[in-house]
């Protein structure tokens, strides 16, 4: 293949000039690429080398990089080339250079086996490529041709230096097969060709493993190898020697983390489940592996108790079901089972002290899975032997959740903080999923040992340990269904009992009664108890968060029998509200607290604590909208335009959220007469206008405003209709003057509300015509310019082709519909433009402050 006529492909159609791609020239890009500061250079060298490898030139160069007078940069980067040629460009070689090929690559495997490693791999790496496209049928025997040709003795490399590279290309030939691009009935004809090949390797890595003579770097290659031949699905039952081989390299340290990543891997494999025999004969082997478990968490070598830990968790997760079927066998698995939760409840704060309980969580879904799976009989049989194991789960599981002291808890970083987070979200899960198994008994069992706790005057608790049997409960009752509970009562009346001088029991505490709001709803006498809890925590920024969704909960849940209490949540709402303790998103959700809270008040009270609560900001904002536009006065601006959404979004006096659970479940009357937030928006409306004349350009205050109405509309319904009218004609006038997204996106919420309501729908089919008509002139100036707008304008046009079947817009005549074509619409809107916009009225002056035009 060195003679350049030889090459296959050489005169692609299209490639680059044969002189470009010269030895000389490639090794000046590799130097370019690896030694030339500028990062542009660099890019250029990278991309004119990854031409160079495509190109049929590359079967000249590739051979001459290799040279030994080459730097190993260079010669890596030859051997890539040569691999890169082999496995895309396969088609271009003749057939009569298959052979030539072949040869040619063993041979410099054979001279680079005692030189760099990396070129060696990436020479194995091309052999194997090559090895895959001419299996089955060009070469039938190529593994076996491999461990033949490697052991011959006419070599001139030594006999180790031969046997690594043998193992080095026999452990990449699996690894190439899996990431190659062969088609896939090929993929099917070379799986099963290697799958014979293994008769081959499983001995060669037998005699390798066992024999005491070889040396720890070859060993730990065997185990490298079988790791990655395993992967192919080879029968368990074939792989019994080797793992058990394995299994005694755990003794040795040098070997250990290449002997767990076999075992693993071996007994991974989705078909090992078939072989039963055999994994019932490797439990024996997984336990006997206890004591070194042991001896490694009491020195504190956790790498060791992880890998046995991985080991003891491949077993049971992935055969679980196939283990309690064998019913004879149940004490061996039940150990299993056991060395498990072992490694479950292992000693230490994770992810500081320890890393191994993690991997476990997983099994114990499984299991339970499984036990749930079996047919009553059985099921009832395994229920009895695995309750208890259940049961001891739990309380590990709360032991591994709960906090370390403050003390050590302070010098966690950030990061260390962050993983015990989701380790603990992990536990909640658990929590949740084993209540499926043990049922109300868990919470009597977590109620039990609470009420000991907190009643108990024999010795001082610790915070921690009340905290986590809180967080068990609220980890059930976040997603499980405790009304009919008889302990959550007691529950309730042992929480304020609890003395809280902690900011994580604090917050647990927050999080519990929120997650059994449902639960107070249906026993409204018991707010009292926890209500204070809940009030006097808003005070504190520490518990901002579980403090304000707390109460969100409550006055969501609860707010039909929050009246009694109303003066005061609003008091102490809009206390914390004006000494400004909480961040923006959570002052967002306490007012959507006190929008719940507001809807089920009389519609004067409503209108009276609007006025209190509000008023202040809408001050504020009548300053705001005097003062010049600038960055600070915007972020005050678009918060208080955000408080007043948000309110909005939950205060609903005609109760819309509660329809679908029927008109019985309503506990108000629909009130009469005009709806307060309406009141409050036409009271608010002019100055609203007066802000959006200063920040029409400013698309984030444009958005604010476009959410209040937006979200109004959406709690209203058809209560907002008196908004109708004048909100269109203000965003007539925004969308003329500045087109903005939100503005069509707020127009297709009027759509969709208001499309059957004849008395009320004209406005809105007038701003319909006119945004269609801006739309079309925005896009023949470049549609690419605007792809937000494009966005909400094909949404719009979506919504109005669902409705567009029963209504009817008056475009050049009245039997016009929504289905005209856009230009005709466009062209027909122009009259409506000009009934909405009057002369002298136009927006244009509203960017230069010159007032509304009305």
């Amino acid at each position: 293949m060195e003679r350049r006529e030889e090459q296959p492909g050489a005169a692609g159609a299209g490639a680059a000039p044969a002189l470009d791609f010269t030895v000389e020239n490639v090794e000046k890009a590799l130097h370019q690429l690896y030694y030339d500061p500028n990062i542009e250079n660099k890019n250029l060298a990278q991309k004119w080398l990854m031409q160079a490898q495509a190109s049929p030139q590359a079967w000249h160069f590739s051979w001459q990089l290799l040279q030994p007078d080459k730097v190993p940069e260079i010669q890596y980067f030859g051997a890539s080339a040569l691999h890169i040629k082999i496995s895309r460009y396969w088609s271009d070689i003749p057939t009569d250079q298959y052979e030539s090929l072949k040869a040619q690559l063993f041979t410099q495997i054979t001279r680079f086996a005692s030189g760099s490693k990396i070129v060696l791999t990436r020479l194995c790496v091309a052999l194997a490529s090559l090895a895959l496209s001419m299996m089955p049928d060009a070469w039938p025997c190529a593994v076996a041709d491999m461990v033949r040709l490697f052991q011959a003795e006419d070599s001139p490399v030594d006999s180790q230096g031969r046997c690594l590279a043998l193992l080095e290309l026999l452990t990449v030939l699996p690894e190439e097969f899996q990431t190659s691009r062969l088609p896939q009935y090929r993929k099917s004809l070379v799986r099963t060709s290697l799958a014979v090949e293994c008769g081959a390797v499983f001995p060669l890595l037998e005699q390798l493993l066992q024999q005491p003579s070889s040396p720890s770097c070859v060993r730990q290659k065997v185990l490298k190898c079988f790791s990655s031949w395993v992967q192919l699905e080879v029968p368990l039952q074939d792989c019994e020697a080797l793992i058990q081989a394995a299994f005694a390299a755990l003794q040795d340290s040098e070997l250990f983390d290449s002997s767990v990543e076999a075992i693993v891997n071996a007994i991974s494999q989705p078909d090992a489940q078939r072989y039963v025999n055999t994994l019932l004969k490797l439990i024996p082997l997984v336990l006997g592996l206890q004591d070194q478990l042991r001896q490694a968490v009491q020195n504190g070598d956790m790498e060791t108790s992880h890998g046995i830990c991985r080991i003891a968790v491949a077993l049971g997760e992935n055969h679980s079901r196939a283990l309690l079927d064998q019913v004879e066998h149940w004490q061996s698995f039940l150990a299993l089972v056991n060395m498990i939760m072992f490694c479950t409840g292992i000693p230490g704060h994770f992810p500081v002290n320890e890393t191994t309980s993690s991997l476990t969580l997983t099994f114990w879904y499984t299991l339970q899975d499984d036990i749930l799976s079996f047919e009553a009989e059985k099921q009832a049989v395994y229920q009895q032997v695995y309750r208890p194991v259940y049961f001891q789960l739990v309380d590990v599981l709360l032991h591994k959740a709960q906090f370390p002291s403050d003390e050590e808890y302070g010098f966690w970083s950030s990061d260390e903080k962050e993983q015990f987070r989701i380790y603990r979200v992990d536990i909640s899960d658990t929590l949740m999923y084993v209540y499926e198994m043990l049922g109300a008994e868990l919470l009597s069992n977590l109620y039990d040992k609470l009420g000991r706790l907190l009643t108990s005057s024999e010795e001082p608790y610790s915070w921690q340990h009340t905290e986590a049997l809180l967080y068990g409960f609220q980890s059930i009752a976040e997603t499980i269904d405790v009304n009919y509970s008889d302990v959550v009562p007691g529950l309730i009346g042992l929480i304020p009992r609890i003395s809280i001088s902690n900011v994580q029991l604090a917050d647990t505490v927050m999080f519990t009664i929120g997650a059994l709001s449902e639960w107070l709803a249906d026993h409204p006498v018991m707010i009292n108890s926890v209500l204070p809890l809940v009030l006097h925590a808003l005070g504190n920024p520490e518990l901002s968060i579980s403090s304000v969704s707390t109460l969100k909960k409550i006055c969501r849940e609860c707010k039909y029998d929050l009246p009694p209490y109303a003066a005061n949540i609003v008091a102490v709402s809009q206390d914390v509200l004006m000494k400004q303790i909480h961040k923006t998103s959570q002052c967002m959700w306490l007012m959507q607290a006190l929008g719940f809270l507001l809807s089920a008040l009389q519609v004067e009270e409503i209108l009276k604590n609007l006025h209190s609560l509000i008023s202040p900001y809408i001050q504020q904002l009548e300053k705001l909208a005097e003062e010049i536009p600038n960055p600070s006065n915007k972020l005050a601006i678009v918060h208080i335009l955000g408080l007043l959404s948000n309110l909005f979004t939950t205060l609903d006096v005609s109760h819309h959220e509660d329809d679908h659970e029927g008109p019985e479940l309503r506990k108000l009357p629909v009130p009469q007469g005009p709806n307060p937030v309406v009141v409050v928006l036409q009271q608010v409306f002019q100055l609203i206008q007066k802000v959006l004349s200063k920040w029409l350009n400013d698309a984030q205050v444009v958005e604010a405003v476009c959410a209040i109405f937006e979200k109004s509309v959406k709690t209203l319904l058809d209560d907002f209709a008196p908004m109708v009218p004048q909100l269109c004609e203000m965003l007539g006038r925004m969308y003329s003057t500045i087109p903005q997204a939100s503005a069509l996106d707020l127009t297709r919420q009027l759509v969709h509300i208001f499309a059957h309501e004849p008395a009320h729908f004209p406005p809105i089919e007038a701003l319909f015509l006119l945004v269609t008509s801006v739309t079309l002139t925005l896009f023949q100036q470049g549609p690419r310019d605007h792809p937000d707008i494009v966005d909400s304008f094909m949404q719009l046009l979506a919504q109005l082709n669902r409705v567009s079947s029963s209504v009817s817009v008056e475009v050049d005549n009245p039997t016009s519909s929504f289905s005209a074509p856009l230009p005709q619409l466009a062209q027909s809107s122009t009259e409506t433009r000009e009934r909405l916009i009057p002369k002298g009225g136009s927006w244009a002056g509203l960017r230069g402050g010159h007032g509304w035009g009305w």
